[in-house]
């Protein structure tokens, strides 16, 4: 394919057939993936975290979740407290523990009720300050508590810092073991994925719709491309897009009701916009070249796409209503895959860079672009709801696996799992409120 690598020719190729929806189903333990942490943030806040009591009889290990999610988004360190065998209603001199290097120190308890379920409580307290940040209380059955210790990781970073945490979030990807490909639904940080979809053919292109609950993906029905929209919850699945010639690449509108996909009924490849229940049509661009991989501006006002109208895949913008199409990128002789961070402010893409495809970040209001990978395979960027980090999908010793990054490059994680080779994540919305 003259224009593009296999980052671009998601939004064009697939497989041969559509499997029927499936409703979320629990993947083995074997396929998880590992956390595995490196870099050095600029600046850290150390943050002691002691082992919740009664934690040994929970089946998650809630106070190592909260340590992992809170060293991974980089800026925290954490300390153990769990020698000092505190909990949530503790007195800690906090001029001890401010002594010892910690500016704040997370304490906690674990408890099984007589139903089964789990009394999750703990306390954050600030150390600098000497005062208490508060807590809460979260009553779970045991199959929640993995997304209890997220909330909670969520609610430290919250309180250290004052903007909102993802720790409690989904990703999707696909994964691909021998000839079967599965559409992935997980936490943040990998584990805990659950099947939404299974087919023995290829599955492209997910995005996640605004409201959590539907993703959007593009597979073959009858020996074609079409976009599909799927409940992840319930498996019902719908095609909004199966028009003559290949239907791909489903980007939606931030409010849900618009998704742009790349369209080739009119003989060429082209953005069109469609409602999300497959009706109003219009067609966006218009030129002879290929024209895909759209994303939309937070503010439902911008499409940017990538297209070969200049000779190579660079990206562009065009109005949402239609309009003069304006190039972005004019750095480096390949770039693709855009993807806008929800507050507007960044671009991430792939580029190529010193002879690999890398992850770089623009600033789009001075147009400053950096390079913040240094693996040389990398595709499909994400951002986190939050706009903090990136996920992203690479080559690691030979073989698909996905990475986070922070903005800046300093920490990244890798999530790895031995058996499968994973690929096309996307980043979800935050979640509603766990309920107290």
């Amino acid at each position: 394919m003259s224009m593009s690598r296999r980052a671009l020719s998601r939004g064009l190729l697939g497989g041969l057939a559509l499997a029927a929806g499936l409703a979320l189903v629990p993947v083995s333990a074997q396929a998880q993936f590992r956390v595995e942490i490196s870099g050095v943030g600029a600046t850290q806040i150390p943050v002691a975290i002691g082992r919740f009591r009664e934690e040994a009889r929970a089946p998650q290990p809630l106070s190592a979740i909260v340590k992992t999610d809170l060293e991974r988004s980089g800026l925290f360190k954490s300390l153990d407290a769990s020698a000092a065998a505190l909990d949530e209603t503790s007195r800690p001199n906090l001029s001890d523990w401010k002594g010892k290097g910690a500016d704040a120190l997370l304490a906690g308890s674990v408890t099984q009720l007589a139903d089964g379920r789990f009394d999750v409580r703990y306390q954050v307290w600030d150390a600098l300050k000497g005062q208490s940040l508060g807590g809460m209380s979260l009553v779970v059955p045991a199959g929640d508590l993995r997304q209890s210790a997220h909330r909670i990781a969520d609610d430290i970073y919250q309180k250290l810092t004052g903007d909102r945490g993802v720790f409690a979030t989904r990703i999707s990807y696909v994964s691909k073991v021998g000839a079967r490909h599965t559409l992935l639904v997980a936490d943040a940080d990998g584990e805990g994925a659950q099947a939404a979809l299974a087919s023995p053919q290829p599955i492209i292109s997910p995005a996640w719709a605004p409201d959590g609950r539907q993703l959007a993906y593009v597979s073959f029905e009858g020996g074609k491309a079409v976009v599909v929209v799927q409940d992840v919850f319930s498996g019902k699945r719908r095609v909004v897009a199966g028009f003559k010639g290949t239907n791909s690449a489903p980007a939606w509108s931030p409010d849900g009701r618009q998704i742009a996909v790349t369209l080739s009924r009119d003989g060429g490849s082209q953005l069109y916009v469609i409602g999300a229940d497959g009706e109003g049509l219009r067609r966006l661009t218009q030129s002879y070249s290929i024209d895909t991989e759209a994303a939309w501006s937070p503010d439902g006002n911008t499409v940017y796409f990538v297209s070969d109208r200049g000779g190579a895949p660079q990206i562009y913008r065009v109005p949402a209503a239609g309009g003069s199409v304006e190039r972005v990128t004019y750095s480096g002789s390949y770039n693709v895959s855009p993807a806008i961070s929800p507050d507007g402010k960044c671009m991430a893409y792939i580029g190529m860079a010193d002879g690999g495809y890398r992850v770089h970040l623009m600033d789009l209001s001075t147009r400053a672009v950096k390079v913040i990978t240094d693996t040389r395979d990398d595709e499909s960027p994400s951002f986190a709801p939050n706009s903090k980090q990136i996920i992203y999908a690479t080559r690691a010793q030979g073989r698909d696996v996905l990475m986070t990054t922070t903005l800046d490059g300093r920490i990244k994680a890798r999530l790895a799992t031995p058996q499968a080779d994973v690929r096309e994540p996307v980043w979800g919305p935050f979640l509603a409120p766990l309920r107290r």
